[in-house]
Formats: structure tokens, C-alpha cells, sequence
């Protein structure tokens, strides 16, 4: 009987400590946890998830003598809190180690907006450079970065990669906030004041579409919106229309709501640059986030 359950997202990573006393098992979702006999499904007490993965009430339903949920990555949106809160239920969060990789990336991406470096890569492959002179591109250094986010460790770890590019820092006016840049009281007012906005939050119901069109307007044909959050805090279908009337600038996206599927509108357009939610994805994150979750189960079951 293996004491410790796990899904596909912790695939890959490396447990040794876990391993020797074979106490992991690894399913490919939770939709095969049903099929698991019952006597296996009572002796689990650690369930290894991933934010993406999360954890539903009917899993748990599933699972008798849980005690421990631990989750990595960052947000708790498809984690039911109230119902491990219920059962009393600890829940262990491994976000921690993502921080530096997704602050990267949000860097990246807007560098790779601003100089519009994937229409420069195709334009020197297609052989076109023989012929012309690439556009200009726009330098970030004196820009506004408005930060979503922005008392957040992800928040925080962008805005010092920001600083030394030389932008500015905007935020809303959170309490959390003060102190750490120019703020605003609305979306709207944030995406005005921004040359590039950054959204680094986790998704909630709260912050569902937050970014709409009037946002989006607000952002201005000049704006740029950089999206290392959740799909769910942007309305994909007003972003397009943006994008296409050229309402912004142009996007990065991370992440998408409609994820894994890209809508195709979205993939056609020249001024969005799309990744496939790799913000934390690098082996030297899997490594830190292993050893964590190895340690946190160990520590719970006294092995």
C-alpha cells in the first residue's frame, strides 16, 4: 500500500528519499483515482497535486484518511479550501520555488514584445533582411510597468528586474502596496497610467475578466499587456478584438482560459506572442520544488 498519492504534474521530478521506502504513487489524473480499490484508496495520507491539477471535494470524497494536500505551484483556485478546511485537511502550498522562473519570463516576454523579437526572428530566417531594414522596435528603459500583483513574490521579483532596466513601477492602490511604486485605484486607471501591464496574480472569482475592453482601451494603442497570472483574469474574446483593431499595442500570454486550447483568431494575430504556460518550468524549479514536497511528506508520516 503506498501511503502517498501523486499526479502526472510531479512526473519527472525526483523523490529518492520518498522512493526508498516506495511509498509514492503516481496516477495519471484524478479522474483514474476511481478505479484505485478502495482498501488502496484508505491508506493514503498525502496527496502530492499540482495548481493546475488542484483538488476537488469529490476527490477527497474518494480518499478517507487524507491529512496532507500539498500543491505545487502558485494559486488555489481549482483547490477546494473549504472542503479540506472541513475535513481538517492541511494543505501545504509549494509556490515558493517558482518566483525567480516566472519573474524571467514576465522580463522576457515584454522585451520580446517591445522589440518585437519574434517578427525579427522571421524576418531574418525568411531571407527578407537581404532586401530591407527591420522596424524599430521600442527601448523599455523609462516605460511604466503597471504590476498586478505587485506585493506578490512574483509581483516583487518583477518589479526589481523592472527597476534595473530603469521603468517605473505601478500598482493599485493596495494597502500591501504602499511604498513599493505609483498607485492607482482602478484597473482601468492602472492600465492608463502603464506603457506595459503586467498581471502576476493567481485567478478567483473576484478577478475573473478583470481585464476587459474597456481596460484593454484604457491600456491605449501604445500599451502592452503581459499575462504570467491566469487565463481566467483576461476575456480572451474582447483581448482578441483588441489585438486585431489594434485597440493595444500588442500581448504575451503565458497563460490563456481557454488552455491548452488557443483559439484561432488569437494564434493568427503578429502582435501576440503565445508560450504554453511554462512560467516555472525549468529543471532547476523542479529540482527546489522536490525537494520540498519530499520533505514536507516524510516530515508528515514520520518516515
Amino acid at each position: 500500500m503506498h501511503p502517498i498519492l501523486a499526479f502526472p504534474a510531479l512526473a519527472g521530478m525526483v523523490f529518492p528519499g520518498l522512493e526508498a521506502v516506495e511509498a509514492v504513487r503516481f496516477l495519471p489524473g484524478p479522474e483514474a483515482l476511481a478505479a484505485v480499490p478502495e482498501a488502496e484508496r484508505q491508506a493514503v495520507r498525502v496527496l502530492m497535486t499540482s495548481a493546475s491539477r488542484g483538488c476537488t471535494a469529490a476527490l477527497l470524497d474518494l480518499l478517507p484518511n487524507l491529512g496532507l494536500v500539498i500543491s505545487q505551484g502558485v494559486g488555489l483556485d481549482k483547490i477546494d479550501v473549504a472542503a479540506l478546511t472541513a475535513r481538517g485537511i492541511r494543505l501545504r502550498p509549494v509556490g515558493e520555488t517558482q518566483t525567480e522562473d516566472v519573474a524571467d519570463l514576465a522580463m522576457v516576454l515584454t522585451q520580446m514584445l517591445c522589440r518585437r523579437l519574434v517578427l525579427a526572428d522571421t524576418f531574418a530566417r525568411s531571407g527578407a533582411w537581404a532586401a530591407a531594414r527591420f522596424d524599430l522596435g521600442d527601448s523599455i528603459h523609462g516605460m511604466t510597468m503597471g504590476i498586478a500583483g505587485l506585493s506578490g513574490r512574483i509581483g516583487q521579483a518583477i518589479a526589481a528586474r523592472a527597476r534595473v532596466s530603469s521603468m517605473q513601477i505601478a500598482g493599485l492602490n493596495r494597502a500591501s502596496n504602499q511604498g513599493l511604486g505609483v498607485l492607482h485605484d482602478t484597473w482601468a486607471d492602472l492600465a492608463a497610467a502603464s506603457d506595459v501591464l503586467v498581471l502576476a496574480v493567481p485567478g478567483s472569482d473576484d478577478l475573473h475578466h478583470g481585464i476587459d475592453a474597456s481596460v484593454l482601451s484604457a491600456l491605449g494603442p501604445k500599451g502592452r499587456l503581459v499575462n504570467v497570472g491566469r487565463g481566467s483574469l483576461v476575456d480572451t474574446d474582447a483581448l482578441i478584438a483588441a489585438l486585431e483593431h489594434q485597440t493595444i499595442a500588442g500581448a504575451a500570454l503565458d497563460v490563456l482560459e481557454t488552455e491548452p486550447q488557443v483559439p484561432a483568431r488569437l494564434a493568427a494575430l503578429p502582435n501576440v506572442i503565445l508560450t504554453p504556460h511554462i512560467g516555472a518550468q525549468t529543471w532547476g524549479q523542479r529540482a527546489r520544488a522536490a525537494k520540498i514536497i519530499e520533505a514536507e511528506a516524510l516530515a508528515y508520516l514520520n518516515l
